[in-house]
């Protein structure tokens, strides 16, 4: 199957450090390509993968002081795509609302992965405006706010079986890890509260985003002097094994409709327990009991901490291997790549 992925240019595929939707599309990638197929991505030009990579924009945005208009850009990246729609059997996005318009005014087979939330308005004003074009969720949670879209398929996220492992510990784990993303949502804050009542170090290692650093420098900023918290900043992946192995578990207490929460599956791989809030997606990827612990609040997070000792991380790495493989989502969007091939040939036929 000739295949494009279109990934956003705001980070390189794979991303050097924080990105979450980059680092799906590469591990989607490299899959598709192992399984024998001819894939394309396009991508930011410091990416690197096994696929042809055909790159519209030198480098990641965020690494990329002259672009002031990153809007720009990504008009410049749909008909770049689309002058070359024809060497393709599907297209599949992973830049929101972007390719609608122009991709439903043709034949060839195209679906977009929506990635991040859905509870705004304008969103969903913009995606009604196309009630045919095949969306695919990431988690059935995501749907909520606008159950009516053209949903094709709900497709969890996958990672390479191997790429994250449980490592071995010298002595005893004596830190909660928090990994990701500092902003008011992902709740740094009650992960501070939750590692500080129990009177165990926290680690934090996370990004900070430019719309964030007020927030971070006026909420979170102060809480890092407490003699619990030790403040580590973002990491990449060759450092997140030892990080989650050696924790007691990971801390996600988030107070958002979290659409899938990578972070979760990555703890997993490392055989490293979760503490997740049940908002969003938490309830689709938590196996509650075998892989940590849903929780409602902060007490009863601090409750689940205690009860950490009766979960097995083997087996914890064990539901990662039997559910959240790369390979796993490959097959399952190949059955959708496929189904739209197959409903699209007719039409193509009479046309």
């Amino acid at each position: 199957m000739r295949i494009a992925q279109i990934a956003p240019l705001f980070e390189a595929v794979p991303p050097k450090l924080y990105g979450g939707t980059e680092r799906v599309v590469y591990s989607l990638t490299e899959e598709l390509v192992a399984m024998g197929h001819d894939v394309t991505l396009f991508a930011s030009g410091d990416s690197v993968t096994s696929a042809k990579l055909d790159a519209p924009w030198p480098r990641a945005l965020r690494l990329d002081p002259d672009v002031r208009d990153w809007v720009a850009t990504y008009n410049l990246l749909v008909e770049y795509v689309y002058r070359r729609k024809d060497q393709f059997d599907v297209m599949h996005f992973h830049i929101d609302y972007f390719p609608n318009s122009l991709f439903s005014r043709q034949n060839v087979p195209f679906l977009t992965t929506l990635h991040g939330r859905l509870d705004l308005p304008e969103f969903a004003a913009v995606y009604r405006m196309f009630p045919d074009v095949p969306l695919i969720s990431i988690s059935n949670s995501q749907r909520r706010p606008v159950p009516d879209l053209g949903w094709a398929a709900t497709v969890l996220h996958g990672m390479p079986k191997d790429l994250l492992t449980p490592q071995p510990v010298a002595g005893e784990r004596d830190y909660f890890a928090f990994l990701g993303r500092i902003s008011p949502e992902k709740g740094i804050e009650r992960a501070i509260q939750i590692a500080g009542t129990l009177g165990v170090k926290l680690k934090v290692a996370a990004k900070v985003d430019k719309a964030d650093a007020e927030y971070f420098k006026e909420s979170v900023e102060p809480l890092l002097a407490h003699a619990h918290v030790e403040f580590i900043g973002e990491i990449n992946d060759a450092q997140k094994p030892a990080f989650l192995s050696g924790a007691k578990a990971l801390l996600f207490p988030i107070d958002w409709p979290e659409p899938f929460g990578l972070v979760m599956i990555e703890a997993m791989a490392c055989g490293c327990p979760v503490i997740a809030m049940r908002r969003g997606s938490v309830p689709e990827v938590m196996d509650d009991g075998i892989t940590g612990f849903i929780v409602e609040n902060v007490d009863e997070a601090v409750a689940a901490c205690g009860r950490l000792d009766m979960l097995d991380r083997a087996r914890v790495r064990g539901q990662f291997e039997k559910r959240w493989t790369s390979r796993r989502m490959a097959e399952d969007y190949l059955r959708v790549y496929q189904r739209l091939i197959d409903a699209k040939a007719p039409r193509a036929a009479v046309a």
